[in-house]
């Protein structure tokens, strides 16, 4: 349990595997990569580094953000001393692979997914370790084969790890985590998320990697039906409008990008998960019946695999 090679060895790999899915999948762009590291001497507390890759202006992807970082610290940030305040003091390491794609037509959501190990010691003794991650969809014009499919994929890798009890209360932590109090919605269907999984390494880690696998298993046949999906004007609008939404979540909500501004992390790997392009409107209603107003029905916690059966 001590060696973290095995876990930083799967993250870099799952990136690599991602990438190369992922441009297969745009046909036109590709991912350029922009490796950084805290070089001696450096200001910030945090050490280590990572490589941030970012594919623009593709076919499918008109932005796509995937990350890999490995750094440490002395000592935690407050908004991470705070959820575990018996490791106030406790020096700390954190390894993870993040990632947030951005479609190009309305009609391909947007996805998030990320996967990480965090160890905290104290005078040389590991004092706490932990695995996190999952993976949430946010469609803009949901398509109810899509988040069956997301959802089935979901339950299906749980099943060496608690079968459907993992599936629910990883499901059901998803939708309470990437909620957004303020507009009184979820931030889209869900997926599943966990935090804080110390139970035994080699299950914890297992799980991980299903989680990790799992992702292009749930969002690529999504993006092979979705990619061509013709649009206009007031499609790309409401578009726009909506990742307003996912902004507000990320910035105001977000524990990932707190603990990585916080504790002095590399703010444009941080915040690449932001859309390149985004938009506010005040007091906007959708039209009665419109397929802008049937997105509110999905902003809320819902037994999918029951529903679409």
């Amino acid at each position: 349990m001590n060696d973290i090679t095995p876990v930083r060895d799967y993250l870099t790999d799952l990136q690599d595997r991602i990438c190369a899915a992922i441009e297969a999948a745009d046909g036109s762009a590709r991912f350029h990569e922009d490796g950084w590291s805290r070089a001696p001497g450096d200001p910030s507390p945090i050490r280590g580094g990572g490589r941030t890759r970012v594919l623009r202006d593709g076919a499918v992807f008109e932005q796509a953000g995937i990350g890999f970082s490995d750094v440490s610290g002395d000592r935690l940030p407050p908004s991470a001393s705070a959820h575990r305040p018996e490791l106030e003091g406790a020096s700390w390491r954190a390894v993870g692979v993040s990632l947030v794609f951005h479609p190009r037509t309305p009609y391909l959501p947007t996805t998030h997914a990320n996967v990480r190990h965090f160890r905290a010691e104290r005078d040389g003794e590991t004092v706490a370790w932990w695995f996190g991650g999952g993976f949430d969809l946010t469609p803009f014009y949901p398509v109810d084969e899509d988040v069956h499919h997301w959802h089935r994929t979901a339950r299906d890798l749980c099943a060496p790890y608690g079968g459907q009890a993992r599936y629910d209360a990883h499901k059901r932590w998803c939708d309470e985590y990437f909620f957004l109090k303020h507009r009184n919605e979820t931030r889209g269907v869900g997926g599943l998320f966990f935090d804080d999984l110390c139970e035994d390494f080699d299950q914890d880690f297992g799980y991980l990697r299903a989680v990790g696998d799992g992702f292009l298993n749930a969002y690529l046949p999504i993006v092979a039906r979705r990619k061509d999906a013709p649009y206009g004007e007031r499609e790309r609008q409401f578009q726009l409008y909506r990742r307003g939404r996912y902004v507000e979540f990320n910035l105001v909500y977000d524990r990932g990008t707190l603990f990585g501004l916080q504790s002095g992390g590399r703010a444009e790997s941080i915040l690449m998960s932001l859309p390149p392009l985004v938009r506010w409107e005040y007091g906007y209603v959708p039209e009665d019946g419109s397929d802008e107003q049937r997105l509110a029905d999905y902003l809320r916690p819902r037994d999918w695999l029951a529903e679409f059966a």
